[in-house]
């Protein structure tokens, strides 16, 4: 064997992921573990260093992580998606995310739980092992770490946002070490979460590039992810002191543009996860064929149907609706025809892939931060720091793409509004819309007005964590408000 499948081995080792333990979330299991041995033999030299983050990269890759799960907990769930496909089909849970009836036991919370702690053990395992690899390019090595710190940071802003406080698992946690195990299973709270998903990210944007050529975690990004996360916490001066190191990026001219294969990692693009369609490809698991047009004409499954109420929140000449939203009887930009007898009346055109439109391997990409966004966190900080008249302009940039007039709120309470509304319109279906209405209030009235939902305030604003870890913890971690 050499070395070029040894390294190849040795990644689907670490990728490997021990699904047969029911109850396990966060210890590492013998086939993630990486032996001392392999550190000189396959891992000491740049390609080798290089796999260990890659491994993580590769994690967004996976059902569980970035598909079925993911679109149920931050599309469905909201006032932008309805469940979709068929009413025979409840797609595990997805009915129930639907109608916000979910519980501890709904699987969707555990994929998403489970599956950002094997992401976060990857990061630790790389975190732990780059250090003593002196054969690989030092300015490599530290580059990685960078990354490995911003995607450590990516999922446990993922967690904190889902669960509120969760365990923080800040190194490889060895099964049988009892201070691992309770570190693995003792919430921390959403505070100290926060805390080092800052310390994170600063340290990574002191190390990351400024531009990788795409498919890799930059300085932006780090910049970017930091803003929103401040945001989140309502630290307004942060938010745009970030905002404003986020350099060297500009929105695309059109925006639908930014969706094709075309326009992957393009000048807007901060930061995305790279699929490659085919039977060769290395895709998000089937991310466009579950939410793909269902039915005559379709080509999927047909899950997270843009709502009316999405639709209709769109002014006629906004570029966005039909850039956002496929309808029957139109023509994609590609020339296809969706025909008028499709099961749902709306789907998602953001996840078509126009290349491998009927396989369950495409080539779309998830866009995660964009700089249109970037300018939205700096407008908001901005006016709720009572810099009104300055964060206009900023909310003006997004719309003038979207040829839509400028705004005319002048009050700071107007332009608040605004501005969630143009969040709503301009980042539908990139999994921030269920987020954006918990931290901003408005759940429960957006929520009564899709269908008469009820969020149940003092409840609904966390997800429950997995009713299995909750046994697992043994009353070292208590459950959610509610349930």
């Amino acid at each position: 064997m050499n070395k070029k499948y040894i390294i190849a081995a040795a990644f689907l080792i670490l990728g490997a992921v021990n699904q047969s333990c029911s109850n396990d979330f966060i210890d590492v299991s013998p086939t993630e573990a990486i032996p001392e041995s392999a550190l000189g033999e396959i891992y000491n030299n740049d390609e080798g260093a290089n796999s260990l983050v890659t491994a993580i990269y590769a994690k967004f890759l996976d059902w569980n992580m970035s598909t079925f799960a993911w679109i149920g907990v931050t599309s469905i769930v909201s006032d932008d998606a309805d469940k979709g496909s068929s009413a025979s089909d409840s797609g595990s849970d997805k009915d129930i995310l639907d109608a916000l009836n979910f519980t501890a036991a709904t699987p969707s919370f555990k994929e998403l739980f489970a599956s950002n702690y094997q992401g976060i053990n990857r990061c630790n395992q790389a975190l732990k092992y780059l250090p003593l690899l002196d054969k690989a390019n030092p300015e490599l090595r530290k580059r990685l770490e960078g990354e490995a710190k911003f995607l450590r940071a990516f999922m446990y802003f993922t967690l904190v946002r889902s669960f509120g406080g969760v365990p923080l698992v800040d190194h490889v946690a060895v099964t049988g070490v009892e201070a691992d195990k309770i570190m693995a299973l003792t919430r921390r709270s959403k505070e100290d979460i926060y805390a080092f998903i800052e310390k994170d990210l600063k340290e990574a944007a002191e190390v990351l590039p400024t531009k990788t050529g795409g498919e890799r975690a930059t300085k932006g990004a780090a910049h970017a992810l930091l803003a929103k996360v401040y945001l989140y916490q309502k630290k307004w001066q942060l938010a745009v002191d970030e905002s404003n190191l986020v350099t060297g990026y500009s929105l695309t001219t059109n925006f639908q543009d930014i969706y094709k294969v075309s326009g992957e990692n393009n000048a807007e693009s901060i930061f995305e996860i790279n699929g490659s369609g085919g039977t060769g490809g290395r895709a998000i698991q089937q991310y466009s064929q579950v939410q793909g047009a269902r039915g005559t004409t379709g080509w999927g499954w047909g899950f997270a149907t843009p709502t009316q109420g999405l639709y209709d929140a769109y002014s006629p000449t906004d570029t966005r609706r039909d850039a956002t939203i496929i309808h029957r009887d139109m023509t994609l930009y590609d020339g296809y025809y969706v025909g008028p007898n499709t099961d749902n009346k709306f789907y998602n055109y953001k996840a078509y892939s126009s290349n491998y439109r009927d396989q369950a391997s495409t080539d779309v990409n998830i866009r995660y931060l964009r700089y249109a966004e970037v300018l939205l966190i700096k407008a908001e900080a901005m006016n709720e720091l009572g810099q009104t008249s300055a964060a206009i302009p900023f909310l003006n940039q997004v719309r003038e793409r979207a040829k839509v007039p400028a705004t005319t709120a002048t009050t700071q309470a107007d332009v608040r509004t605004a501005i969630w509304k143009e969040r709503r319109l301009e980042l539908a279906f990139e999994h921030d819309r269920w987020f954006d209405l918990v931290r901003t209030g408005q759940a429960e009235s957006a929520m009564a007005a899709d269908g008469g939902k009820v969020f149940k305030v003092g409840k609904h604003e966390l997800f429950p964590l997995p009713q299995d870890f909750i046994m697992e913890a043994g009353g070292l971690s208590q459950q959610n408000p509610g349930y």
